[in-house]
């Protein structure tokens, strides 16, 4: 059983989320299936906004909702960070690289979404990405080198192409089966689905009792 997940790592909404599908994954022993993509790309296909072009009244909202689910999580955030946007492929590729050698995706990933929600770290400068990876106890310079492969890039774009195919819209998305989960408030809903599909009846749900 694996979660597609979808994400962004310039997507303020799959840092929030992001430690606590991992969470999940582990207490449900499910694979995922760390799929960063282009959310530029995403939108354009699909309608969405970016939020640079956004109206005054979207932003403003999306503020307080990130001030909200930060003191309700206890996750900090800095909601206007220095280095966004900032390109993401050297980053996405990276997770990718993680991926395909079999080292922990998801804890590179995490981290490199705190390095720029919380840690106001520049992660399109190769230098930061070693550094967090080798912080990690991962080799930083092995990734970066497979990470601008051709094989890497094509994965990056495929994991892209794919996501629109499966009716993403957003960052972050998780599919699990047939079902379809949009942004990390829905991942109780996930969880509730995971349950089900393992047959853990005895266990309390957890994100919900995380988020209160």
């Amino acid at each position: 059983m694996v979660i597609d997940y979808y994400f962004s790592v310039l997507s303020d909404w799959a840092y929030m989320g992001g430690e606590r599908l991992e969470l999940l994954a582990r207490r449900y022993q499910i694979k995922i299936n760390h799929m960063p993509m282009r959310l530029g790309m995403i939108y354009a296909n699909t309608g969405g906004i970016l939020l640079q072009k956004r109206s005054k009244q979207r932003q403003d909202y999306r503020v307080t909702e990130l001030v909200r689910w930060s003191q309700h999580l206890g996750i900090p955030i800095d909601l206007f960070p220095k280095y966004y946007p900032t390109d993401d492929q050297l980053s996405s590729c990276m997770i990718i690289a993680a991926q395909r050698a079999g080292a922990d995706a998801g804890l590179l990933a995490n981290a490199i979404l705190r390095a720029i929600w919380a840690q106001n770290r520049d992660i399109s400068d190769g230098t930061t990405l070693r550094m967090i990876a080798d912080g990690l106890g991962m080799d930083g310079t092995a990734l970066l080198k497979s990470a601008v492969e051709r094989d890497s890039i094509a994965e990056f774009d495929r994991f892209t192409k794919e996501a629109a195919e499966r009716g993403v819209f957003g960052s972050p998305f998780y599919i699990f089966r047939d079902d379809v989960f949009w942004g990390q408030d829905r991942l109780q809903f996930l969880e509730q689905r995971l349950r089900t599909a393992t047959s853990r009846f005895e266990l309390p749900l957890l994100i919900s009792t995380v988020q209160g």
